[in-house]
């Protein structure tokens, strides 16, 4: 049985390294990934499991992405300090609090076990 620990899974959500490596997946997603919520995160979780997700996975990472968005909109400042994360320039033509609600989703379905422990 393969499987990560609970620091891992802290370290992979929370490094500056990995922080950053989601927000520029996100922008990806955001450029590239279609025009909805849905499709984006379709499309997201597509590139990074080989597979289309299935109507659950969906529907908990679309609720992720409304409930972060939310936050982000009541809270435009810490918005801009977690796309800020890292030396990868962050783009400015995109919305801070969309592309950090994106972040999370992002950062989620890269620390998903299946996305982490490629067989």
């Amino acid at each position: 049985m393969v499987t990560n620990t609970p620091l891992q899974a802290l370290d992979l959500m929370n490094d500056v390294a990995y922080v950053e490596a989601a927000r520029v997946f996100a922008q990806r997603v955001m450029k590239q990934g279609g025009k909805t919520p849905r499709e984006r995160i379709a499309y997201a979780f597509r590139v990074a499991t080989a597979r289309r997700p299935k109507e659950a996975e969906s529907e908990i990472l679309i609720d992720a992405f409304r409930q972060n968005l939310d936050l982000f909109k009541s809270r435009p400042d810490a918005a801009l300090k977690y796309v800020s994360s890292g030396e990868y320039p962050r783009d400015a033509g995109l919305d801070v609090t969309e592309l950090a609600a994106y972040t999370s989703v992002t950062s989620l379905i890269l620390n998903l076990n299946e996305t982490v422990m490629k067989e």
